[in-house]
């Protein structure tokens, strides 16, 4: 049975953390979550928590890094919905230790760049059939970081800093290709979150973390596009 939502969204890594987040809010907002995790058991977990609210909330097996897992997903959403109108690429990694880039591990950044680069990528282009029926335009919001900012990078986790440089590239390059298709294509900086990722000392709840993301997708125009943001206000690449 597809869902009678007038407002669908799919959400990857949205079994914890900022994708977790990021799903209860558009819930709120009336969205149909989809919400994509690689863990089984946590990734229903968390639907389950929206359903018990009222919410409409599924949970969607997806492993960013495995071609064969993001089309049973697509499989998965066919049967859901018949359109889709906001992806959110959240799910990523962070493995870097300390290391800078003159010991770099070289299996450290091809894993990090199968995850944080490669997996949105793929995410994006076989979902885009289900954006491109999206009646009121379309909107993909890859969720980057301020260490991939060139103007003021250093030495902060080289493998993590160069893939969110790389993400954003890969924002520019889908927001350019899909310009003419009512598309936006937009990634965001959420801050430095008290997640997993971020730990317990973190500046920022992933409340705040995920502000700017719900904004692109709920109200932001649709003529935004091609864009890096924080906290709403458009940042120096």
């Amino acid at each position: 049975m597809k869902t009678d939502h007038q407002h669908t969204a799919l959400i990857t890594g949205a079994n914890k953390g900022l994708g977790k987040e990021i799903a209860w809010q558009l819930a709120q907002r009336g969205f149909a979550v989809f919400m994509g995790a690689r863990d089984m058991a946590k990734g229903r977990e968390a639907a389950e928590e929206l359903c018990q609210e009222g919410y409409e909330a599924t949970f969607i097996h997806l492993d960013v890094t495995d071609p064969v897992s993001i089309k049973n997903a697509c499989g998965t959403f066919s049967q859901k919905a018949d359109h889709l109108d906001v992806l959110i690429n959240n799910a990523g990694i962070l493995e870097d230790h300390g290391e800078d880039i003159i010991n770099l591990n070289p299996e450290l950044l091809d894993r990090t760049f199968k995850s944080n680069v490669r997996g949105p990528i793929m995410v994006t282009q076989d979902f885009l059939k289900f954006l491109q029926k999206s009646p009121n335009g379309g909107r993909i919001i890859n969720v980057s970081s301020g260490a991939g900012a060139l103007n003021d990078m250093e030495t902060y986790a080289p493998a993590y800093s160069i893939s969110k440089t790389a993400l954003n590239a890969v924002t520019r390059q889908f927001a350019g290709a899909l310009r003419n298709q009512h598309i936006a294509v937009n990634c965001v900086d959420p801050g430095w979150l008290r997640t997993d990722m971020g730990g317990p000392h973190a500046s920022r709840s992933v409340e705040k973390g995920a502000e700017t993301i719900v904004w692109l997708a709920t109200e932001a125009d649709i003529t935004e596009t091609g864009k890096f943001w924080h906290d709403k206000r458009e940042l120096v690449w």
